[in-house]
Parts: structure tokens; C-alpha cells; sequence
């Protein structure tokens, strides 16, 4: 019998604990036989087509997680909205985790989820607590998210709200261990805006995030960073959260998770499949553990299954082909640069900054940001200062043009004021490298039809509480 334990989650209510996979050792143990475990950003609303997905992924590589992402209105605790969109058969974009019962929710999980392919829950949600508990009761221990990266990005939530709720289910996910599991949390802060943040704040929010969890009690934790608009910056970049991690997380199990590309993406299904094969040696050059992939269908609707798993295969073979050319050709990739780079020194300065702001880190993030010391570029939310700009130089690294407060020193060269133009042709600057010469006439597949949810799952569709 699978070993539980009851206890009382951060909505109030009284949730059973299964003593579920461990998530980083799965990561750790590919990682030691030399496989990148690579993953989907997929979600779909119907629970069969939400299943089908889960086993389509299952058998496309070596090392594959599994991915339920959460639906929109459940990020923001609009479970009435999800509801009455069910039962009218509108589709959604992602899975209502919170609004169908855990009986449905099961019934897609098993048989799928076992040691070979543990399946994370990625969200969104600056107010996590009903999918933390939604997801604890199926004897899932591992999502993603952070107190700032899901919440400056999606929408107009206080930080202050962010902090606190990101409190509660972090401590909500490590009084897991106490049944036996090791519940796993990904930071999200290396991947803020997906674009156009220097790599030194998105490499600082990532740790700062990491070091939250930490606090909070978690012991397996994944720090992310997306690639950027240059290799050898991104490679600075990974080799940073590196170090940074091993100085703040001593007694930890972590490791890193690269996103591919988060930005505008290549519109032709060349460029795609070239920007997620860079991502895919990116990894292996850096040591990641973990890659998030795209498929050929991001610039233009919602990718299908089959697209899922043919972008899992591609990251797949690429990186063991990279990973085969490198051990045939030693010194092909760079090694990390025994001198800190400029990388380092600005994400370990904006760290230090924080934490000397005050001994609570959620506390600190607070103050952080109201002072300008953490500043998000283009970032719209009411608690970012937004006095920090970037520009893409010559050479297509990602450097600041203002800092504002930010802790960082001058900034030699400012360069022009970025235009309207110049911004959207910095948007567009991966996404046109990448696809070079686009067809005169560039047809748009529309929007997949979701499946309809079987008969046999809509009376397990719970009503929402008042």
C-alpha cells in the first residue's frame, strides 16, 4: 500500500498526501548517464485528449517529463469561468486542475505517470494555493513558478499579495516531506518577459527565487534561464546560475532547466527547428539538466500532440549528437571561464543587494523592487519601477541602456533611445535570424479543434463554491 498522511492544506482544506515519484532524482539519475530530460509545455482541457498527451509524450525520448499546464482562468481562481466553459463545451488552454474532481483528474494520470516519466504541473498563477493543493491530492509533488516571476509578468497582482501566497504553498509543498516525498519547485524567474531582460537580472531573479524556496523548506529545487539573443552570453549565463547555486544552496538537490527561446518565434518550420536545436547543445555545453522545448507551431496557434512530441524527439537527437561530437572532439565546447564573468558579477550583485535589504527574503523581494534595486525592463506591473531599458548591441548581446536603481555601477554605453521601431526590431531580432527569408504569403493554421470531453467525465465536473 503507497504510504499517506493527512494534513491541512493552504486553502483550509484537508488533503491526502501519497507518497508520489521523486522528480529531481529522476533529473539527476538522466543526467548521470548523460541524457538531457526534455519536456513539453503542454496542456489541453478535455481529459481524454489531456491523457492521450501524456502518452504520446511518454515514449518520444530517453528522458521526458510530463506536462499538465494549467488553463487560464485557473491561474487566476476563476474557477466559475473554467466551469461554465466545460460545460458548454468551449475548449480551454490547459487543464482545469481545481474545477474537475480528483476522481476525473486520476483517471487521466493512471497508468501514465510511473518512475520512468513523473509529470510537473506548470501553472502561471501568482495565487497558487488551490492548485498546490489540487495537485498534492492526485500525489503529485512537482510544479513551477516563483513570487516574482509569476507575478510582474501576468497581470496586476500586488508583489505584496504574490509574496505571501507563494509563502504559504511553498511551506504547503515542504511539509510534503514529512510523508516520505521529496516535492520538487522550479523557479521561473530566468525567464521574465521571455525577452529582452539581461541575462545578469533574469540569472539574479532565478536565484533569489531558488533561495525563497529554500527558505521555505524545499530541498529539491530547478533554477531556470531561457535562452537569450547570444550563445556565449547565454553560456555566461547558465555557468552563473551554476555558481550561484552551489554558493546558496549547499545542502540542496537542484538543478538547471533551460527554456528554449521564449520570445517572438520563427514563423517558418526551418527556423524553429534551428532556434530548438541551438537550445538543445546550449544544454549540453552548459550542463543543464532539463530542457523546456517549442514546436513549429509557436508563432501561430497552439501546438497539437504530435507537434509536442516531434520538438521533444528533435531536442532529443540534437543533443546527443552534440553531446557525441564534443566527447569525439575534446575542447569543442568552451569550458567555464575560470574569471568571473561580466554575467556573474551582475547577477551576484543584485543578489547581494537583496539579501542585505533584510533577513526575511520575501521581505526583502518587497523592498527590492519599491527601491528600484530589481527593475524589470518593459515590465508594466504597478510594483516594478520601470526606469531599466536594454538593446541588443552589434554583436547580439542583451546589455542595458538604463538601469535606473539597479546596484550595478554607470553604464558606459547607453546608446540611442529606443524607438517604437527600434523595440519592435529588437522583439523580432531571433525570430528574423532564425527564419532569414520568409515566404511572400505565410498561411496561418488556425486554432486546433479540441477534442470534446467525454460523456463519461462530465458529471465529475465540480461545482465551485460561492
Amino acid at each position: 500500500m503507497t504510504p499517506q498522511t493527512l494534513a491541512a492544506a493552504p486553502d483550509g482544506r484537508t488533503t491526502v498526501h501519497r507518497r508520489p515519484l521523486s522528480f529531481g532524482r529522476f533529473v539527476a539519475e538522466a543526467q548521470n548517464r548523460g541524457a538531457l530530460v526534455v519536456q513539453p509545455r503542454m496542456g489541453f482541457s478535455g481529459p481524454a485528449l489531456m491523457r492521450a498527451g501524456l502518452l504520446a509524450t511518454k515514449g518520444a525520448a530517453d528522458a521526458v517529463v510530463g506536462t499538465m499546464t494549467i488553463d487560464s482562468y485557473t491561474r487566476v481562481s476563476d474557477e466559475a469561468s473554467a466551469v461554465r466553459a466545460l460545460n458548454s463545451g468551449v475548449p480551454l488552454n490547459g487543464f482545469p486542475i481545481t474545477s474537475y474532481s480528483p476522481h476525473t483528474s486520476r483517471w487521466v494520470l493512471d497508468g501514465v505517470r510511473d518512475a520512468g516519466f513523473p509529470v510537473q504541473i506548470r501553472h502561471g498563477s501568482a495565487r497558487p494555493q488551490r492548485i498546490v493543493t489540487a495537485l498534492a491530492r492526485l500525489g503529485l509533488d512537482a510544479t513551477e513558478g516563483g513570487p516574482v516571476s509569476y507575478c510582474l509578468p501576468y497581470g496586476r497582482t500586488p508583489l505584496l499579495d504574490s509574496v505571501r501566497n507563494w509563502q504559504e504553498s511553498c511551506e504547503f509543498l515542504a511539509g510534503l516531506r514529512a510523508t516520505g516525498a521529496e516535492p520538487h519547485l522550479e523557479t521561473f524567474g530566468g525567464c521574465m518577459l521571455g525577452q529582452l531582460c539581461p541575462p545578469g537580472l533574469l540569472v539574479a531573479i532565478s536565484a533569489l527565487e531558488a533561495l525563497f524556496f529554500h527558505r521555505a523548506g524545499l530541498r529539491s529545487i530547478s533554477l531556470s534561464y531561457a535562452q537569450q539573443t547570444n550563445a556565449a552570453q547565454d553560456r555566461d549565463a547558465v555557468h552563473a546560475l551554476r555558481r550561484l547555486a552551489g554558493e546558496f544552496l549547499p545542502d540542496t538537490d537542484w538543478h538547471i532547466v533551460l527554456y528554449t527561446y521564449m520570445g517572438l518565434y520563427p514563423q517558418t518550420r526551418s527556423g524553429s527547428l534551428d532556434l530548438l536545436e541551438r537550445s538543445a547543445e546550449l544544454a549540453v555545453e552548459t550542463g543543464a539538466a532539463r530542457l523546456i522545448v517549442k514546436t513549429v507551431a509557436e508563432a501561430h496557434r497552439i501546438p497539437t500532440v504530435a507537434e509536442n512530441v516531434e520538438a521533444l524527439r528533435v531536442a532529443a537527437r540534437a543533443a546527443s549528437r552534440h553531446r557525441a561530437a564534443t566527447e569525439a572532439r575534446p575542447g569543442t565546447v568552451p569550458a567555464p571561464d575560470a574569471a568571473d564573468s561580466a554575467v556573474y558579477a551582475e547577477a551576484r550583485a543584485l543578489v547581494e543587494a537583496v539579501l542585505n535589504l533584510d533577513d526575511d527574503l520575501g521581505q526583502a523581494l518587497l523592498k527590492a523592487f519599491a527601491r528600484g534595486y530589481l527593475d524589470v525592463p518593459f515590465c508594466l506591473h504597478p510594483d516594478n519601477a520601470g526606469r531599466s531599458r536594454s538593446r541588443i548591441d552589434g554583436s547580439g548581446r542583451l546589455t542595458w541602456s538604463e538601469i535606473g536603481a539597479m546596484p550595478l555601477g554607470p553604464v558606459r554605453d547607453r546608446g540611442r533611445r529606443l524607438t517604437a521601431a527600434g523595440l519592435f526590431d529588437a522583439l523580432s531580432f531571433v525570430q528574423r535570424r532564425h527564419d532569414r527569408t520568409l515566404p511572400p504569403s505565410l498561411s496561418r493554421t488556425p486554432l486546433p479543434s479540441a477534442a470534446r470531453r467525454p460523456a463519461a467525465h462530465r458529471q465529475h465536473i465540480q461545482e465551485v463554491a460561492p
